[in-house]
C-alpha cells in the first residue's frame, strides 16, 4: 500500500512552505494509518514497525515515518527501542485496570456537567441510541451494539460542554481501543448494558444528577470489577481468543 507521492529528497535543505505542508500531511496520513492498524489489531501487541519496510510498504522515506513512529510512542501505542526499531506495546493488567479508572472519572465528569444541559433533541437522541443498543443486543450484533454504546456515551461527552474533557476521553478511549473485544467479554451482559444506560437516562430527566453520576460510575465498574478477578494470563488469553 502506498498512501502518497513525497516532494524530491533533493528539496530537503531549501525547502518551501508548501513542501513543509505537504510533508506534514504525509506523516500525519502514515501515523493515522499506523494507529488504524493498531486499534483494529492488525498489529497486535508485539508487532515491530522497522521502518525501512513501511518505507518499502507505504512508499514514503523514513522521515515521516519516523515522525509517525514518534507520536504512537507519545500516546504510548508503540515502545521506541534504541537501534532495534519500535513495537506495538502491550497493555497489562493494572495499566488496563487504571484507564478503566481514569475513564470512570471522566464519565461522571461528562455526566455532572451534561445533565443541566439536555434538551428534548438530546433526550431523544438517547433514548434511539438505547433502542439500537437494545436491537442489536437481541440480535447478537456485539460490534453494532458497541457502536452506539460509544455514540451514546459520546454524546453526554458533547453536551458537557468541555472541550478539554471531550479531548482527553478521546485519548483515552485511543489507547484502550484496540481492547474493545476485551471490553465486550468484561462488559458481560449486553441486556444489562441496556437497562443501565436506561436508568441513567431516566434519573437525567428526572434532572437528578448526583443519581444520574452514580449509575454512570457503576456502569463503568462492572467490567473493572471482573478485569480485576482476572489474573495476567487469563487477560493474554482473551486477547489471543480474540
Amino acid at each position: 500500500m502506498q498512501l502518497a507521492s513525497e516532494p524530491a529528497l533533493g528539496q530537503a535543505q531549501g525547502e518551501s512552505t508548501r513542501g513543509r505542508l505537504e510533508n506534514l500531511t504525509l506523516w500525519q496520513r502514515v501515523y493515522d494509518h499506523l494507529r488504524e492498524e493498531i486499534l483494529s489489531g492488525e498489529l497486535p501487541a508485539g508487532s515491530e514497525l522497522q521502518e525501512v519496510a513501511l518505507s518499502s510498504q507505504l512508499g514514503v522515506s523514513r522521515g515521516p515515518i519516523r515522525e509517525a513512529i514518534g507520536r504512537l510512542a507519545a500516546e504510548g501505542l508503540v515502545v521506541v527501542r534504541p537501534r532495534r526499531g519500535a513495537v506495538v506495546r502491550a497493555l497489562s493488567k493494572q495499566e488496563f485496570l487504571e484507564a478503566y479508572q481514569v475513564r470512570e472519572a471522566l464519565e461522571m465528569m461528562a455526566v455532572r456537567l451534561a445533565v443541566p444541559r439536555l434538551d428534548a433533541p438530546d433526550f431523544e437522541k438517547l433514548e434511539n441510541l438505547i433502542g439500537a443498543m437494545e436491537a442489536h443486543a437481541g440480535k447478537g450484533e456485539v460490534a453494532e451494539f458497541f457502536e452506539a454504546n460509544a455514540l451514546f456515551h459520546a454524546t453526554l461527552f458533547e453536551v458537557s460542554g468541555n472541550d478539554k474533557l471531550q479531548e482527553l476521553y478521546r485519548q483515552l478511549l485511543g489507547q484502550m481501543g484496540r481492547y474493545r473485544t476485551r471490553s465486550a467479554v468484561l462488559r458481560g451482559s449486553l441486556q444489562r448494558s441496556v437497562a443501565e444506560h436506561r436508568a441513567i437516562v431516566r434519573a437525567a430527566r428526572r434532572g437528578n444528577v448526583e443519581r444520574a453520576v452514580h449509575l454512570m460510575s457503576e456502569h463503568i465498574r462492572v467490567p473493572q470489577r471482573r478485569l480485576q478477578a482476572l489474573s495476567e494470563d487469563e487477560l493474554v488469553s482473551m486477547e489471543l481468543a480474540s
